[in-house]
């Protein structure tokens, strides 16, 4: 048992690396008082929930480190910042920084970040700008903004995104746009997309998907179009539509 404990504590002091308190501004206060501690609570050395740790426990010192070489630090301090701090990180060279000044700036700055050269940035941005400001965003060269966009955007803003090359944003499209708009999407190519198309059409446009290559989307229209319009798949090739149908013709 005492050997195991050795063995831990032995790979514990080679993996945590340990500020040296001797030069550290902090020693006779901060140490002294236990508010931070080496290997534990420490900004001296380049370890993530080192630094994390420390300014949970001082945040009244995250401003003497917003431009800390060290990138990491300058990212943790940021929720500590207050707004007039956080400008000078509006440009920051580490994308990492950026992200999470883009969480903690105000409404008021986010658009800054639109043409943010970090996809992530760009998602962040998406997520938080006034949902009327996204129109500029439409037409991002990265899908998931895109998507991100689709989700948000005021629906009347929607058609501009109908026939985006991404299916994933199609489908935000789709499941956002307003009754009566679907048709437009009856030919996409996407069946995935087409599969939420077929449940927002009326009994009369989903005739058009009847003969659909999906079968899952066949088997939706089925259910969805006047019987009348059912007569004509009493013999199809596909036994779960012929079951569908025969049922429907049965019901009514």
């Amino acid at each position: 048992m005492r050997l195991a404990e050795g063995a831990r504590k032995q790979a514990e002091d080679v993996t945590t690396p340990i500020g040296d308190c001797i030069a550290c501004p902090h020693r006779d206060t901060l140490l002294a008082a236990g508010t931070c501690q080496p290997g534990d609570a420490c900004v001296r050395v380049a370890s993530g929930r080192q630094i994390y740790r420390f300014f949970r426990k001082n945040p009244g010192l995250a401003g003497e480190y917003a431009d800390d070489p060290f990138w990491e630090t300058r990212a943790i301090v940021v929720p500590y910042l207050a707004a007039e701090q956080l400008i000078p990180l509006m440009g920051d060279p580490d994308a990492v920084v950026r992200r999470a000044v883009v969480r903690a700036v105000p409404i008021t700055l986010i658009r800054r970040f639109m043409d943010d050269p970090d996809r992530e940035v760009r998602i962040l941005v998406a997520e938080r700008l006034p949902a009327g400001l996204l129109v500029k965003m439409m037409d991002d060269a990265d899908y998931f903004v895109r998507q991100r966009v689709a989700e948000r955007a005021p629906v009347g803003m929607l058609r501009h995104m109908l026939f985006d090359t991404e299916a994933l944003v199609r489908k935000a499209v789709a499941e956002r746009l307003p009754t009566g708009w679907h048709a437009m999407m009856i030919d996409d190519p996407s069946p995935e997309v087409r599969r939420i198309v077929v449940h927002r059409l009326s009994p009369n446009q989903a005739v058009r998907l009847l003969d659909d290559e999906d079968l899952i989307v066949r088997l939706a229209a089925v259910a969805r179009v006047p019987v009348e319009a059912l007569w004509r798949l009493k013999n199809d090739a596909d036994p779960d539509v012929r079951a569908v149908v025969a049922h429907r013709l049965g019901a009514g």
